[in-house]
């Protein structure tokens, strides 16, 4: 009987290794800690697009700064307070809105902080571009922390 030699046993380790990797999320998928976090489940009532919840509207003070965030499809019942302190409230033909592609509408102190969502459901913005938060409040709560007091400057697009 013939023995395996080394370069057959390390092959064979190797296909091992590589069986265990593909294999890993499968298993793992149905397990407790793959499954949605507290604020990640789909709550009674809650408004949801694509494959997520819409995040509940928020709006309280932070460290001193007013945050508040809702979705973005009722952005026009929030714009509309903005008329009312001289803002622009209207738009022009052809024109894209300011929260135009927007799922969630966060602002800091009136100011709007672009937020996106990422396919996981997390969610980053523009101060805290690497670093994934699982709600809007809790993305603006760190981007009042990040900004130290300093203000929001907008985004200009087009």
């Amino acid at each position: 009987m013939s023995r395996p030699t080394r370069r057959q046993v390390l092959h064979g380790g190797a296909a091992a290794l590589a069986a265990a990797a593909l294999a890993a999320p499968a298993a793992f998928a149905d397990t407790p800690a793959a499954r949605p976090a507290h604020g990640h489940g789909h709550a009674p009532g809650a408004e949801r697009v694509g494959d997520h919840e819409m995040p509940e509207p928020f709006d309280e003070m932070y460290q001193g700064r007013h945050i508040e965030g809702w979705p973005a499809a009722a952005a026009g019942a929030h714009d509309t307070g903005r008329q009312a302190h001289g803002g622009q409230a209207e738009r022009h033909v052809g024109q894209a809105g300011p929260h135009e592609g927007m799922d969630f509408v966060v602002r800091i102190d009136n100011d709007d902080l672009h937020v996106m969502r990422n396919a996981d459901g997390t969610w980053i913005s523009l101060v805290n571009h690497y670093e994934t938060f699982t709600t809007p409040r809790a993305l603006a709560r760190a981007a009042v922390r990040q900004l130290q007091g300093a203000d929001l400057v907008p985004v200009v697009t087009g």
